[in-house]
């Protein structure tokens, strides 16, 4: 009978070799399940259960937090125990981070280089430009998290204290990883609608989440900037700091002077309602200070819309990212005006780069065309409406909701999670996952899923 250990060094090696096998995309995939599979493991276990919670509520809630969502079908804060929510919390940093970020940064520390393939993965999910080094890269994304999530908590505690919370210093920890890493998760079965009115908590949160929107492309940039390793912003950054000021101002100023509900409040609170709904649908964080299903359904339109554009890339949040949508609308612009060349911010785009935003917007009514069919049948109690916000908040990784996710069939937790993993893994990313066949060449593979979210630069 051969030894034990030899048998497990030989299963080792096999299962690696055959994930060094799996194109990007898969191995993207395989690796986001897994992450989610463990997460929906250690919440089955009777630890972490304050009441018993079904299984499929356990993925749920683990698909949620791995993909920033923030949808849920339970009450976070009251089912589970501390250690409960320790394992959500730490799911979503995962999610935030990106599932690579971590192992890589620990493989750089201990052996001080990345393998070609590592860094192939981490560029592919981070969607990093070529002259970007993913050692450095690695090393900043883990120190700046670290920085912006601990001074965030630190000033929601002094926030929660002053406003009586008992659990202040949990409560400021688990909703300042939340925000940054765009999870949308709280311990409040309410969100933050007790704070509408409170400027601080409302101002912490959001800077959070626009930290973590943004992505860690801009970040990079300005301090590359800021330390004059650079002259000026790349077209990168300057697209997505351009395209989310424009989105949030327009639809903080259409929802503050359109929605009913708002309208009775006095005006320093109606527009800090306005402008951290715009930003919570944006950003992608699905934070609210107010009932979603009280809002008027004009912006509630605007509410999809902003979901469907989502963050940028290379952040923690979801949709379709904000270069994806400056590319779209420079083809509509290009088609206007008649040209064959597309513009973003004065420079031409290449063709590829065209080609993807194109592919993923078609890719993305189709993933959302399905669920929503699937949805339409199996569920026979909510609106239309709410059925379509629902698959836009999943599919962008949001987590907003008109209030029917926990009364959702089994079926249809199970559309939404797939969904939400889409969602997180991105949309062309995820199609790539799907349909790449294993013998295709490994360059032909790396063109294909560079094509997927390209930088503009």
């Amino acid at each position: 009978m051969p030894p034990i250990k030899p048998i497990h060094r030989r299963a080792a090696k096999a299962v690696l070799s055959r994930l060094n096998r799996l194109s990007t995309a898969r191995l993207l995939l395989v690796g986001y399940v897994s992450y989610m599979a463990l997460g929906f493991a250690l919440l089955s276990l009777p630890f972490a259960q304050a009441v018993p919670v079904a299984p499929l509520d356990n993925l749920f809630i683990a698909t949620s937090a791995v993909s920033t969502t923030g949808l849920v079908t339970v009450d976070p804060g009251t089912s589970y125990t501390f250690a409960g929510e320790i394992v959500i919390l730490a799911l979503f940093q995962v999610g935030g981070l990106g599932y690579m970020t971590l192992s890589s940064f620990f493989v750089l520390a201990l052996r001080h280089r990345l393998s070609r393939g590592r860094q192939r993965t981490v560029r592919a999910a981070f969607d990093l430009p070529d002259e970007i080094s993913v050692p450095g890269f690695l090393r900043a994304v883990v120190v700046f998290t670290l920085l912006v999530e601990t001074a965030g908590a630190a000033a929601l505690y002094l926030l929660f204290a002053e406003a009586g919370r008992p659990d202040a210093l949990w409560s400021a920890i688990f909703h300042a990883v939340s925000a940054f890493c765009t999870a949308g998760f709280s311990l409040n079965a309410n969100g933050l609608e007790d704070y509408v009115a409170n400027p601080g908590v409302n101002a912490v949160v959001a800077v959070l989440s626009l930290l973590g929107a943004i992505g860690f492309i801009v970040v990079s940039d300005t301090w590359r900037t800021l330390t004059r390793q650079e002259r000026r912003l790349g077209e990168t950054s300057r697209t997505i700091l351009l395209v989310t000021l424009a989105i949030i101002s327009t639809a903080f100023l259409t929802i503050m002077l359109t929605d009913e509900t708002l309208a009775a409040l006095p005006i320093a609170d109606r527009a800090l309602g306005a402008f951290f709904q715009a930003m919570s649908a944006s950003t992608t964080v699905g934070f609210n200070t107010m009932s979603i299903g009280t809002l008027g359904m004009g912006t509630i339109v605007v509410l999809m819309v902003l979901m469907i554009v989502g963050a940028s890339p290379a952040g923690t949040g979801g949709g379709l990212k904000t270069t994806t949508f400056a590319v779209l609308w420079g083809i509509v612009a290009a088609v206007l005006g008649r040209r064959d060349e597309v513009f973003v911010v004065g420079r031409e785009v290449p063709l590829r780069t065209v080609r993807s935003a194109a592919a993923a917007m078609v890719f993305y009514g189709g993933v959302l065309l399905a669920g929503l069919l699937v949805l339409a049948h199996s569920e026979g109690g909510p609106s239309f409406e709410a059925l379509l916000f629902e698959a836009i908040s999943a599919l962008g990784t949001v987590g907003l909701s008109l209030g029917i996710t926990g009364d959702l069939s089994s079926v249809g937790k199970v559309v939404i999670v797939v969904l939400m993993a889409a969602g997180r893994l991105g949309i062309l990313t995820f199609g790539l996952a799907l349909a790449l066949p294993n013998s295709q060449s490994s360059s032909a593979r790396r063109r294909l899923l560079a094509d997927a979210e390209p930088p503009l630069d």
